[in-house]
């Protein structure tokens, strides 16, 4: 059998993997209400109760200084329509993307309604700065839904000045091809959806990635003979959403089922440079096992297709998804192509009754078409841990600090506020 039917039948039997997971959360869990994760099922009182029990980076901060000027209000004002529940942290450290880096990672929650019956609203932002490589990474996401989740506001903002390196196209590149490129770059992503039915949401929005800038340093790449040495490039085009979301907070699911597909066509009407398609797949599951317990099973699957000549920067690759997490254990950027497949799979488990600590174990891969065949090829694997400190106990916000390993000598530490997934 030819190593590209062997890849697409993993992908295939993959995901009837996550059909059965499906089944046996749903025959093993309590049942739990349409249209919700299971903290929507709960009373305010027994919710607050569980809020209650549990500790976080502010609780043990007044803790340890003993500050009386500041006094948490109570719990079940925290809860209400309106209020902001506010995460936010600085840190210096190294990523394999950015090098010695000074971030500070920021989230806003929110309900616009009740909780029961709304989804938690959320904003991240994200700015680092690459002490060395000077790279500037300014990214603002959210995702808004109003009351009794009627509607939901998507958008993924950002701008990057990007010193960085590219691999070549395909999977039979290395670590070693690197090449250096410089840009900047404008992402304005923006979509509603509207509720057609329980937990079933369409939409439309516009998209535009527009890079500028471009230089590159190497000789005779894959870069320079696929992007005919431009130095600006522009991808215009509308979003057509389709989802299930039965997830009731997007910052830590504890249950429920998140799936999408997402058509963009580019237009030379809209200011493309050129007519072209994505299309994407989005599958996350979440469940607790064992079922009585606090730790979350959870499964994703992310296939990201395109069809016609797509810039090469605007191509599927590694780390390029909404968050930046795709394929933990490789630089972004690392691989690209015209089609990228990926699967991962995370156990969270909780560390201290009071859920202020946790750790995770993952193994994900990722495989990409060659250009200009498309055939699938190959298939790089990843594994890693991480740890967790709660920083927020009523938006659930977790400080996430995972090492991963890839192939081929990749490696390297990787920062998030909330989890990957």
């Amino acid at each position: 059998m030819k190593l590209k039917n062997i890849i697409l039948s993993c992908f295939v039997f993959c995901n009837f993997i996550l059909f059965c997971f499906n089944s046996f959360a749903q025959s093993t869990n309590s049942p739990t209400h349409t249209g919700a994760d299971t903290v929507a099922t709960h009373s305010l009182q027994k919710t607050l109760d569980s809020i209650s029990k549990q500790k976080d980076i502010i609780d043990i901060a007044f803790k340890i200084t003993k500050m009386k000027v500041f006094v948490r209000k109570p719990d079940s004002i925290k809860m209400k329509p309106g209020k902001l529940l506010i995460s936010g942290n600085p840190a210096t450290g190294y990523t394999i993307q950015t090098g010695i880096t000074a971030l500070w990672t920021e989230n806003i929650s929110f309900f616009a309604g009740p909780f029961n019956t709304t989804n938690l609203s959320t904003i991240n932002a994200s700015p680092e700065y690459s002490i060395f490589d000077h790279q500037i990474i300014l990214p603002v996401v959210f995702s808004i839904w109003t009351k009794a989740n009627k509607y939901n506001f998507q958008g993924d903002w950002r701008f990057y000045q990007y010193p960085s390196y590219t691999y070549g196209l395909g999977g039979h590149t290395s670590l070693a091809d690197r090449d250096s490129i410089n840009y900047s770059y404008y992402r304005i992503y923006q979509q509603v959806v509207k509720e057609l039915f329980p937990n079933f949401y369409a939409g439309v929005g516009y998209a535009l990635d527009y890079h500028y800038k471009i230089t590159d340093s190497g000789n005779k790449t894959d870069f320079q003979s696929y992007n005919d040495s431009a130095t600006k490039t522009v991808s215009s085009g509308i979003l057509l959403n389709i989802a299930y979301d039965s997830r009731h907070n997007n910052n830590n699911p504890q249950g429920g089922i998140f799936a999408s597909v997402t058509y963009r066509p580019n237009f030379t009407f809209l200011g493309s440079d050129q007519n072209w398609q994505m299309l994407q797949f989005d599958f996350r599951k979440y469940f607790k096992f064992p079922a009585d317990s606090k730790n979350i099973f959870a499964i994703w699957s992310y296939d990201w297709l395109t069809f016609g000549k797509a810039p090469y920067l605007d191509l599927p690759s590694t780390a390029w998804d909404t968050y930046s997490n795709l394929a933990r254990g490789y630089i972004q950027g690392r691989l690209r192509a015209p089609n990228l497949l990926y699967m991962e799979a995370e156990y969270r488990i909780s560390l201290t009754r009071n859920g202020l600590l946790g750790c995770v174990v993952f193994t994900n891969a990722q495989a990409v078409s060659e250009y200009p065949s498309n055939k699938f090829e190959t298939i790089l694997p990843a594994f890693g841990t991480g740890i967790r400190f709660k920083l927020n106990k009523y938006s659930n916000v977790n400080f996430a600090a995972d090492y991963a390993f890839g192939t081929d000598g990749s490696n390297g530490i990787f920062f998030n506020i909330c989890e990957v997934f």
